[in-house]
């Protein structure tokens, strides 16, 4: 086992804060990524709001107090369980500008120019978040704007204290952000634990938006501000970019595993097809075996993995660019029988191996997740991101908030990996107005029609893993919430061909057994996902936010 011992403690140490697994509520509760932003939630649902009301208190206080991931100039999904049971998503993801070509990060030699897509002013893909927020507040909204825009007002005008985490963040991001934004002045400070971060020109944004809807985020004097600064740095996103935005209401994806309906998100997010295919092919295995063997259960889920994520790169992209009839193929039982009995558990393939699976077509790092349930039975999970941590690394110093990189999320070139590591096809290429494909996976659980489970995860691909072994943590080793969300994880992407893990999570002899079996674990462990997550029992709900972050559980 690799020794980190200085992660090891500090893993160790994080588990102690970790919030009590027998508290309980029984009105509402919200887990974030940041105690401020739980807390503007809580205000919004004391004063009689619902989750909706408090999912945009939520996301906008998290543009202020988590300007890594939170944003205005990214994008996201929202799935959610309506009081009388109805469900739905909302699709506020980043599309490419209308400039957009295939070959945009590709050198007269089709060689990808290294770092391209992944920051300046070509990396951003024309925002969702702004829209998103507005529809939200369109069909569900209950309580006036400038109720629910105060948490993140204040915040921005007063600051807010950086804890040590954030501090050592914002120290390790800012030569980047200070050399592509001409020095501003908002990152060029010593950050340390209680520095009081303020962001005036945030403030002044959020007063605009709020003044003249969300709708000004896209045209007008905002919008103008914007596409003035991308241009001055070398950008191509235009008015009509952000004129011609618009967010979907799309049909969620669902399916059943065992006795629980999972609500999750569809294309041109992964998550729940993702998700999907392995929980249905664990049908196929020993339960009592995987049950009881550690080394069973790693290395079915690891095979699993590794079959699902090479389907992803191939098959999947954006549903309004790409032809959906092969979605119920790759996730019915058939075709997954027939993908299984390609695993050799004696002596398991490489993935270099493990090629996508044949269908017959009947004519195609940061980010950060809240729950919420409130009091009159809504239930929202939504998944935001700039993509990495602060996006392109490029901030309007006019408007205070930064721009995401997502069109690094493209496929750029074939068998190129973007910053997660994730490879793609002609599927999830660069066109105009299309959108990227996400691991992004906000879930809501059914149980015997009862709503049981809101979760999701920041992490890129790690995301999937991690709300899949979460859940499985809770329905097959019978754990509670949080100590679901505590315990170790691990990751197989496919391609690289290697087992990502934290510290703790495998014994030597696990280890050691999996070794000779032909894998390959990466030599350096890390933290995987940051799982926020409720759960609904017998009238009860519990929390868990994940102790990996700053995040923070609170309700009645």
């Amino acid at each position: 086992m690799i020794n980190n011992s200085y992660q090891y403690i500090f893993f160790l140490f994080l588990l102690v804060l970790s919030c009590d697994k027998n508290k309980f509520y029984n009105d509402y509760a919200i887990v974030s990524a940041k105690k401020e932003a739980t807390l503007a939630g809580i205000e919004i649902l004391e004063m009689g709001g619902n989750a909706f009301d408090a999912m945009i208190a939520v996301d906008l206080s998290l543009s202020v107090v988590y300007p890594n991931a939170g944003n205005l100039g990214g994008g996201g999904f929202l799935v959610y369980r309506d009081f009388n049971g109805n469900t739905g998503s909302l699709d506020f993801r980043e599309k490419a500008p209308l400039k957009a070509s295939k070959n945009m990060y590709l050198d007269q030699n089709n060689s990808v120019i290294p770092n391209l897509s992944r920051e300046g002013s070509l990396s951003i893909g024309v925002p969702g978040t702004p829209a998103g927020l507005n529809e939200v507040y369109k069909k569900f909204g209950t309580l006036p704007l400038d109720s629910i825009f105060k948490p993140a007002l204040m915040l921005a005008k007063n600051g807010f204290k950086l804890t040590k985490k954030q501090a050592s963040l914002f120290n390790s991001s800012k030569n980047k952000i200070l050399q592509l934004n001409d020095k501003i002045e908002l990152f060029n400070h010593d950050f340390h634990e209680g520095f009081v971060f303020k962001n005036p020109q945030l403030y002044n944004t959020l007063k605009t938006l709020l003044e003249n809807g969300f709708k000004s985020f896209y045209r007008g004097e905002l919008a103008n501000k914007s596409v003035k600064y991308i241009k001055s740095k070398g950008g191509i996103i235009t008015m009509d970019d952000m004129n011609k935005y618009t967010p979907i209401w799309r049909d969620p994806f669902i399916f059943n595993y065992n006795d629980l309906k999972f609500i999750t998100m569809g294309l041109p997010s992964s998550g729940g097809i993702v998700l999907s295919q392995i929980l249905k092919s664990l049908k196929f295995l020993d339960a009592d075996e995987i049950n009881n063997s550690e080394y069973q259960y790693v290395k079915s889920l690891v095979e699993l993995e590794k079959l699902s994520f090479a389907d992803r790169s191939y098959y999947l992209g954006d549903p309004d660019f790409i032809k959906q009839n092969f979605i119920d193929s790759i996730v019915s039982e058939e075709y997954l029988k027939k993908r299984f009995s390609e695993i050799n558990f004696i002596k398991p393939k490489k993935s270099s191996e493990i090629k996508h699976g044949d269908i017959k077509f009947h004519e195609s790092e940061e980010t950060t997740h809240y729950s919420i349930t409130d009091s009159y039975g809504n239930a929202v999970s939504v998944t935001t991101t700039l993509n990495s941590n602060f996006g392109s690394k490029l901030i309007s110093p006019t408007l205070g908030y930064f721009y995401n990189n997502e069109m690094d999320d493209f496929s750029i070139k074939p068998g190129v990996p973007n910053i997660y590591g994730l490879l793609g096809s002609v599927n999830n290429s660069i066109y105009p107005e299309k959108r990227m494909l996400s691991s992004m996976t906000p879930t809501i659980i059914e149980k015997n029609n009862e709503l049981f489970m809101i979760l999701g995860s920041p992490g890129g691909p790690t995301i999937i893993t991690s709300i899949l072994q979460t859940i499985l943590n809770v329905t097959m080793f019978n754990m509670s919430i949080q100590d679901a969300v505590n315990k170790s994880r691990f990751h197989h992407l496919w391609l690289p061909d290697k087992i990502f893990y934290e510290s703790n999570t495998f014994s030597n002899k696990i280890i050691d057994s999996l070794k000779n079996d032909g894998y390959i674990f990466n030599n350096k462990s890390s933290l995987i996902g940051r799982v926020d997550a409720i759960l609904i029992k017998n009238n009860k709900i519990y929390t868990a936010a994940d102790p990996r972050g700053d995040d923070y559980a609170d309700g009645k």
